[in-house]
């Protein structure tokens, strides 16, 4: 069997020279560390995951060794793709922020904002490029990692992968024609179907027969084209809805019955498992 590729914090963690100082697990294929480097020759080969990346201070040391010789700067940012090669050298000292993304989380981000098929998403290397309108976002998500704040973290992780989203830096749709896979009109429809009302039991074959498939068409098509499974997009919006009603403060045992688990435990188990910290440690960091 074929072993996974690190991901770019992997290929840092095995720098002597890279200190990391500060990292969170937003769940959901989310996370976010803070680094320092110095005197270093990195190189990411085939990384697992979508890594964008901002200069928090200095940066005029640090330059692309396998592309164009442009040293970066302080507010500087990166793009650095699932699968893409890139080396680095470092001879000044500099601090910087990194989220890190899996493919089929950044997949399902796009189609949902786009309400298009995840397939047709293209992320470029892109070193390096000056965005101030999302340098408030990694600074939030700096200090939210430095605190250990998920909650602060995951609405300024948000706001960033949007920010990039509206801007179209880095990301293009490309035109194609896709083989298999759901329309946007039967993914809006299962959409509906499920968010009309989390607290009812969902099955494969409920979304089937909504679909006119069969259960392995619809789970095989799904997948194609958001790129996670149906259970895994189900269990996602009845935690994001779950988050919502405990920013609005209703008890934990209505929670669990309005997003359609089981019982407070089983909403308990759920939630740190997806999210990293249990529902009643969220609502303290509110």
């Amino acid at each position: 069997m074929t072993a996974t590729p690190p991901s770019v914090a992997g290929f840092l963690a095995a720098s002597p020279q890279a200190r990391r100082e500060g990292h969170i697990d937003l769940g959901f294929q989310r996370q976010a560390s803070l680094w320092r480097n110095c005197d270093d020759r990195v190189s990411y080969v085939a990384p697992e995951g979508h890594c964008f990346s901002f200069y928090a201070q200095g940066g005029r040391g640090t330059r692309r060794v396998d592309g164009a010789p442009i040293s970066g700067w302080a507010g500087a940012v990166c793009i650095l793709p699932h699968g893409m090669d890139s080396e680095w050298e470092i001879t000044d000292p500099f601090a910087f922020v990194h989220l890190y993304m899996s493919d089929a989380e950044l997949r399902r981000v796009f189609a949902e904002t786009f309400d298009c098929d995840s397939r047709l998403m293209e992320l470029s290397d892109e070193t390096y490029f000056d965005a101030p309108w999302l340098a408030g976002h990694f600074l939030t998500i700096q200090q939210a990692t430095a605190s250990g704040n998920p909650v602060q973290a995951e609405e300024a992780v948000s706001e960033l992968v949007h920010g990039i989203f509206a801007e179209g830096i880095g990301v293009t749709q490309r035109r194609r024609q896709l083989a298999g896979g759901l329309s946007p009109y039967r993914m809006r429809q299962i959409r509906d179907y499920v968010c009309a009302d989390l607290s009812r039991k969902v099955t494969l074959h409920d979304l089937a027969r909504l679909c006119d498939l069969s259960e392995f068409h619809l789970q095989r098509s799904f997948r194609t084209t958001l790129g996670i499974s149906p259970n895994d997009w189900l269990l996602r919006q009845r935690i994001e809805a779950a988050k919502q009603m405990i920013r609005k403060g209703a008890p934990l045992a209505d929670v669990a019955s309005a997003t359609g688990f089981s019982s407070q435990s089983h909403l308990s188990r759920s939630f740190k498992a997806h999210a990293g910290l249990t529902p009643g440690a969220y609502r303290r960091l509110l």
